[in-house]
């Protein structure tokens, strides 16, 4: 019995030890335009998205979990597979894709900080040249470690969302059964909300970020089993708090007169049944996440750009060892800050967008990372299951799909407007 306690003891504290990659990745998912897109999913279409967010999590469990295992068995990230296995030509085209999407979604990230302070009075001509500044300070001055530790506390702030969830008191039977029941509608803010979903909660950065993080944090196939665990318990809990977010949008807007336009919007329709406390509940939830992505997304972008060119990358080194890693952070940083402080522009707009942006452009990463997991040359006994294969696969050709019909309504709307979809 005391060896089985001390061997479980020990399993602990090796996950604590391996722990992050995979759930800081996940919970990053859950950013400012992600809870946007969330909220405006549930306000307006009510609980008929639960579904599409059933569906994106088990993809996003397949994929997180295909990058991660990429990682811990060659040593490389995503960026640097890819100009070894393709050449310079798609390696650009692949990190091309990666920045613009990244440029769109960190500036969402500044909004969401924007947004969340403006709940508490601050405005965003204050607020985001100081968080910027420390947003730029924690990664450049600070160790792989200390960074890694500041995010699994930020992680913590969503579960303002789960608490909002049971204090509206939603009908619980009704979400079970809307859960289990898709239903699709045949209009192009559908499309767009389904596709700004699946672009929330899979991104392109994200199976990028994973795979860096997991070779920064030198993690090997040896220990591969606490990783995968790792990504399994991010996944569900980035679920949990897309989940409740729908929820709580969904009992207190949808079918009602307030129609979500910002986040004070889906503050004040939790006043009356959270009473004072509603804003700052769902102020610092958006606060936590989209201070987590922010500095999660140039990371994510630096990592990619040194990768595919052979520039020397990684948190733990310094400005003079990797000069164009930490440039390119900077770069993105301010780039993201100056587009939310631009004056007149749509922040919340801005958030939503990006998750379209992200939806979009996903289906290129996901075709080479396929191609690479199936690899025995460079994955030998680790290569995908025909069930991984499968779920990506359709993922792939769903979004193609459904990019290909938003194009066609956009240009023309009349062909297709008594379609049945």
């Amino acid at each position: 019995m005391l060896k089985f306690g001390l061997r479980w003891r020990r399993r602990a504290v090796l996950f604590l030890s391996i722990m992050g990659p995979g759930i800081i990745t996940a919970c990053a998912d859950n950013d400012a335009g992600g809870i946007a897109t969330y909220a405006v999913a549930g306000a307006h279409y009510g609980y008929s998205m639960l579904p599409v967010l059933l569906a994106s999590l088990i993809n996003l469990l397949v994929l997180q979990e295909m990058s991660a295992r990429m990682g811990a068995v060659t040593g490389k990230g995503l960026s640097d597979l890819i100009r070894e296995q393709f050449g310079v030509r798609w390696a650009f085209f692949a990190t091309l894709v990666l920045v613009i999407a990244n440029v769109a979604t960190t500036a969402s990230e500044f909004s969401g900080i924007a947004i969340s302070l403006e709940v508490f009075g601050v405005s965003k001509y204050l607020s985001l040249p100081l968080m910027a500044g420390f947003i730029w300070w924690l990664v450049v001055r600070g160790s792989y470690g200390q960074v890694e530790k500041i995010a699994l506390v930020l992680c913590f702030t969503f579960f303002s969302y789960v608490i909002s969830g049971f204090i509206v008191q939603p009908p619980w039977r009704e979400v079970v059964a809307a859960a289990i029941t898709p239903v699709f509608a045949g209009d192009t803010g559908y499309l767009l909300m389904v596709i700004g979903m699946i672009g929330t909660t899979i991104t392109p950065w994200g199976q990028y970020y994973i795979q860096a993080s997991v070779v920064d944090k030198g993690i090997t196939a040896k220990d591969y089993p606490l990783t995968r665990l790792d990504v399994v318990f991010g996944t569900f809990f980035t679920g949990l708090v897309a989940f409740f977010i729908i929820i709580v949008t969904a009992t207190t807007l949808h079918g009602g007169p307030i129609r979500i336009e910002t986040a004070q919007d889906a503050a004040l329709a939790l006043e009356p049944l959270a009473g004072q406390y509603a804003a700052a509940l769902f102020a610092i939830g958006l606060l936590g996440a989209s201070v987590l992505a922010a500095f999660i997304l140039p990371l994510s972008t630096a990592y990619a750009v040194c990768e595919a060119f052979g520039f020397e990358s990684g948190i733990s080194k310094t400005t003079k060892e990797a000069p164009v890693f930490f440039g390119l952070y900077t770069l993105l940083v301010c780039l993201g800050a100056a587009i939310a402080l631009w004056p007149g522009v749509l922040l919340y707009r801005i958030m939503l967008l990006a998750q379209v942006v992200n939806g979009v452009l996903l289906p290129p990463v996901l075709v080479f990372m396929l191609l690479l997991t199936n690899n025995r040359r460079i994955m030998g006994p680790f290569t995908n299951s025909p069930f991984q294969n499968l779920l990506a696969w359709s993922l792939s050709l769903f979004l193609i799909f459904l990019t290909l019909l938003l194009i066609a309504w956009a240009l023309a709307p009349d062909l297709l407007a008594g379609a049945n979809f």
